[in-house]
């Protein structure tokens, strides 16, 4: 029979092991191999068949055998070993504290939002990339010492668990996950009573929920869950799984990550005495309304509007990790009123009269101008919705809103910056793509989770120190030079062998789960050869990055996969969005490939693509395939971990790619780019693709010397790990985060809550300064008109460096001189005069004629040839992050 619930009950550990249980639920023995090493020996088949997870193994083992480890003098050791050194991590100073005792200016702590995160197979709160890089984000900002505090939610499901059925289709299964059997706490308050956060829902209702806590090393990682008794059934389910139900669904759970994950930091910092984050970092547009919601708490203590606005997006950072608009949440406008205020007749509510259940918030929404009541009180529902306004005025735009609520923004690669500022420029009117304020930092992976033991052993050998945080040292990298080319080779079989055998492991659970019959399995034992050149390819299934690009030419593939001297194994897997039918028909086609008893011992589909098959996908292939539509890859770590462990990379240039590849860290697959028929398209970088492996990439592989090292296939592994090893670290990426954008958001924050130079002493001054300026400049920005420009000074003939004096006539309205920027702009022009490049030159007010203020400058003409310049003015002010912030602009 069934069980109405299912609960964990962890096992009583004996005195002298209870070091075990902080070891077990501090997450940073997912990427420590001494704490996994530790476990394994509590009893190795155990650890095996709970999937190496510490809380399960404890809450499994057998008492006795406790009883036994406890007088284990030798293990002692090692669990005290361990919980000191585990000790000594999370207290001793690290790069940010090195940082701030040389006196760099960091904020104090760090709010880092996602609506999903992969740190470890236990907590399976991820999807794909996103989840995966913001996992590698919190374990890196952990190992470098940033005091961030994450923000997600708790699926009570996860994402889903991914099978196939006997004619290839995917099929969707979602287990129950007890958050008492994974390494988590809830967070309580001083009496011991659990955390409740709550939130006003429309039609009077109440959400709540509870707040778990992940440890990541240092990082705390707050996941919000509705799944609790003080909810009704409906809301319930608000976190029931990652990325599933309708548009109802899903802008209440971002609703909660959002407004939600702002209460649930404030109720952490408060219970553990840590002072409130100063910098906000939405991981893409998921969680937008934590603005809206940290716009509130600044009008509740006193502040307008405009001048809350204006301290939110001083220490906001949005980072974009999509390249086209269909990847972007987009609520109806309706939607986005009935959730945000009850515009209901007064006499209709009446359950305002009732009395106040104890546990209802203390902050419920009081009635606005007596027709209704804000969800949010004193936060206008006419400025939400121009938060997340488009083109489309039936539609709100999260990315658009996580843009207007932060000051800084980026991509996630330098061709994904150019894509985004192309995107979005709509929202900046007036600038060219590449003036609109959208930066980039290019992602990176976390070494010690995604590098094999082998090659972290090596680094290790190279640094002669068990410390690998100098791995982020391009000079450690140079080492590599040292290590003979048969040990690196050996390696690199080392991890191909270990793949195989993975392999045919999952490929025969998978035959089995799809009706095969033992004695039909025999093939399954010779299937896929550790010495054969093997191709991976594993990612999300939509159709941009184009699963089935390989089959384009089933023939051609067969014999790449059969040739007898040189042939190639292709092991393929990823996940389609439960509710896209296009993405599984491409699984199936692949499935169905795959099925041919022919092909079957060289390609397979393995379903249930998570972080533990990806480790070893990883580790042993020998090459990384990625084929998506350029550009449209808005970064692909996948490649980055491959690359991590001396993998070659076979590739479109799009995401990372197009910025670090080189020539001899492996191949770039020619595009079509811009070629409008789609199916021509993938035909010619499909031809492409087989032409690189039959001329290239397999004659390489098996070009051997005397001692049977592909000496040349070997050269360009150790090129790739000595070029691209120190590039993909995430231990680089928090730090550009760091230095580029949280630093700089805290500065910003703290000039913007000084008192200005015209207050008394009132903090907040220079906010109300600022907002009182962007008020006045987007009024007045209309008016202004640059009246006359002259220039003079060229000879007749003008030559390059030949000096011109430009002069502007400018009338400001309501501004004065110092407000703007008054720049000249010249370069190269085109057969239409559209400038090409153009240099910016300051101009200096010179004086005032007529009601007008004159502005002048004179430069060196920087180009020959056709050459043409205007003249603009734009907003100026000390707390703006740049001139194009405010997205006004007055051309000539």
């Amino acid at each position: 029979m069934k069980a109405l619930r299912r609960f964990t009950v962890r096992a009583h550990l004996p005195e002298r092991l209870a070091a075990l249980e902080e070891l077990s639920v501090n997450l940073r023995w997912s990427w420590h191999k001494p704490t996994q090493e530790l476990f394994a020996a509590v009893d190795p088949a155990l650890w095996a068949q709970v999937g190496a997870d510490p809380v399960a193994l404890l809450g499994a083992v057998n008492p006795r055998r406790l009883d036994d480890l406890a007088g284990d003098e030798g293990f002692l050791q090692r669990v005290d070993s361990l919980a000191a050194e585990l000790a000594d991590y999370l207290g001793r100073p690290l790069w940010y504290q090195e940082q701030a005792a040389d006196g760099v200016e960091l904020p104090n702590g760090i709010a880092y939002f996602s609506m999903e995160f992969g740190v470890a197979e236990v907590l399976p709160n991820y999807s794909g990339g996103l989840g995966i890089l913001a996992g590698d984000h919190l374990k890196s900002a952990s190992d470098l010492g940033l005091p961030l505090i994450a923000v997600g939610l708790y699926y009570r499901s996860g994402y889903f668990r991914q099978s196939l059925t006997a004619d290839g289709w995917q099929h969707e299964t979602y287990p129950s996950l007890d958050p008492q059997g994974l390494p988590l706490r809830l967070l309580t308050d001083a009496a011991g009573d659990a955390v409740l956060i709550e939130l006003a829902m429309p039609d009077d209702a109440q959400l709540f929920a509870h707040v778990w806590v992940a440890q990541v090393g240092r990082i705390p990682l707050l996941l919000l869950d509705s799944d609790i008794g003080e909810n009704e059934h409906e809301l319930r389910g608000v976190t029931d799984r990652l990325y599933g139900g309708d548009q109802e669904h899903r802008i209440k759970q971002e609703i909660l990550a959002g407004i939600g994950g702002i209460r649930a930091i404030r109720a952490y910092t408060a219970v553990e005495g840590l002072p409130a984050p100063e910098v906000f970092h939405m991981n893409e547009g998921h969680a937008g309304f934590l603005g809206v919601e940290r716009i509130r708490e600044l009008i509740d203590a006193g502040l307008d509007f405009d001048t809350a606005l204006t301290v939110v997006r001083s220490s906001t950072v949005f980072t974009t990790h999509t390249p086209v608009p269909a990847g972007i949440d987009r609520f109806p406008v309706e939607m986005i009123r009935r959730y945000f205020a009850d515009e209901r007749p007064r006499e209709e509510h009446e359950s305002d009269e009732r009395p106040r259940e104890e546990h209802e918030s203390d902050e419920r929404p009081r009635e606005e101008d007596g027709s209704g009541r804000l969800l949010l009180p004193g936060v206008p529902l006419d400025r939400v919705i121009a938060f997340g306004a488009e083109d489309d005025p039936s539609k709100f735009n999260m990315a658009h809103m996580g843009l207007r609520l932060a000051q800084r923004a980026n991509g996630v690669s330098l061709l994904h910056g150019r894509v985004s500022r192309q995107m979005f420029q709509e929202l900046w009117p007036g600038f060219d793509p590449e003036e609109v304020p959208i930066g980039s930092i290019t992602n990176g992976v976390h070494a010690p989770t995604w590098a094999a033991p082998q090659w972290l052993d090596l680094g290790r050998q190279l640094l002669d120190s068990e410390d690998l945080t100098l791995l982020r040292e391009p000079e450690t990298w140079r080492g590599l030079r040292q290590v003979g080319a048969d040990q690196l080779w050996r390696i690199r079989c080392e991890l191909r062998a270990l793949l195989i055998e993975d392999v045919r492991a999952r490929l025969r659970r998978s035959c089995l789960a799809r009706g095969a019959t033992e004695a039909e399995l025999g093939w399954v034992a010779t299937a896929f050869d550790p010495d054969v050149l093997t191709v991976g390819f594993a990612r999300r299934v939509p159709t941009y990055k184009r699963l089935t690009l390989m089959l384009r030419d089933q023939d051609r593939l067969q014999k790449l996969l059969l040739d007898a001297d040189r042939p190639v194994q292709l092991i393929v897997a990823g996940k389609s969005h439960p509710a896209d039918d296009g993405g599984k028909a491409l699984i199936q086609q692949i499935v169905r490939f795959a099925d041919r008893p022919e092909v079957r011992h060289r390609i397979a589909f393995l379903p249930d693509y998570d972080m533990s098959m990806a480790r070893l996908l990883y580790w042993g292939c020998d090459v990384w395939l990625n084929n998506p539509l350029r550009p449209l890859e808005a970064c692909g770590t996948s490649g980055m971990k491959s690359a991590l462990n001396g993998g070659l990379n076979l590739s479109i240039r799009d995401g990372w790619w197009d910025e670090w590849y080189d020539g001899e860290n492996g191949w770039e697959i020619p595009t079509a780019d811009g070629l409008a028929d789609e199916g021509r398209r993938d035909d010619i970088e499909a031809a492409a693709l087989y032409d690189l492996l039959e001329s290239s990439v397999t004659t390489r592989f098996y070009d051997r010397d005397i001692d049977g090292v592909p000496s040349r296939w070997v050269e360009m592994v150790r090129h790739t790990l000595q070029a691209l090893g120190p590039k993909v670290l995430a231990s680089r990426m928090v730090r550009d985060y760091t230095e580029q954008y949280y630093a700089p958001a805290a500065r910003s924050l703290r000039a913007t809550i000084e008192p200005d130079n015209d207050s008394t002493g009132v903090p907040f001054g220079a906010a109300r300064q600022l907002a009182a300026y962007r008020q006045r400049a987007q009024q007045e920005w209309p008016k202004i008109q640059i009246t006359d420009v002259d220039s003079y000074g060229l000879p007749d003939t003008p030559l390059l460096g030949s000096e011109l004096t430009l002069t502007a006539s400018v009338y400001l309205a309501g501004l004065t001189p110092d407000e703007v920027v008054v720049q000249a702009v010249l370069g190269r022009v085109d057969a239409a005069d559209v400038l090409q490049d153009p240099v910016k030159v300051p101009m200096t007010h010179t004086g005032t004629a007529g009601g007008n203020q004159i502005f002048s400058t004179t430069t060196p003409l920087p180009v020959a040839g056709p050459v043409g310049y205007t003249v603009r003015v734009l907003p100026h002010h000390r707390l703006l992050a740049g001139e194009t912030e405010l997205a006004l602009v007055t051309l000539a």
